[in-house]
């Protein structure tokens, strides 16, 4: 394959496609949730995986999960977390059973606020989405986006 092979191209389209679909509606949820709480897409992605632990068995996560599942590096999500702890939205301690693992919580102010924020972040995605689908080269993206259905 050259650097001008058609499925290449076509690849790297596509990729580009899908890249810009994704910033416009990170932009989009962005805004809004700075607007309305005073939350960026990161931390509210961060309150939103956290408040699904539970107690049962392998129901909290390690960092390294946490970093995992919102897609940042773990030191930055070390920094994330220390920056809604400072905030009064999360609380860290020791796993019980293994004195070195450090496992975080959300407060019930951050489960207030994640509450508050979850329909303005399901407005600003449906907003961004039905944007997005009137652009010819994004709507067939966003009808996958539409009819996929994760486990959450």
């Amino acid at each position: 394959m050259t650097a001008t092979d058609p499925a290449l191209t076509a690849l790297a389209q596509g990729w580009c496609a899908l890249s810009l679909l994704h910033g416009r509606i990170e932009a989009h949820i962005e805004r809004a949730l700075q607007a309305a709480h005073g939350l960026s897409v990161r931390e509210y992605s961060l309150l939103d995986v956290l408040s699904r632990q539970h107690d049962g068995e392998g129901g909290h996560l390690q960092m390294k999960q946490v970093a995992d599942a919102v897609v940042l590096s773990q030191s930055a999500t070390t920094r994330l977390v220390t920056r809604l702890e400072d905030r009064g939205l999360l609380t860290r301690y020791l796993c019980p059973t293994d004195r070195r693992g450090i496992y975080t919580n959300v407060t019930d102010s951050g489960l207030e606020l994640l509450e508050r924020a979850r329909p303005t972040n399901e407005a600003a995605l449906r907003e961004a989405l039905d944007e997005a689908a009137r652009n010819p080269e994004l709507a067939p993206l966003v009808k996958a986006v539409e009819t996929l259905r994760v486990p959450a």
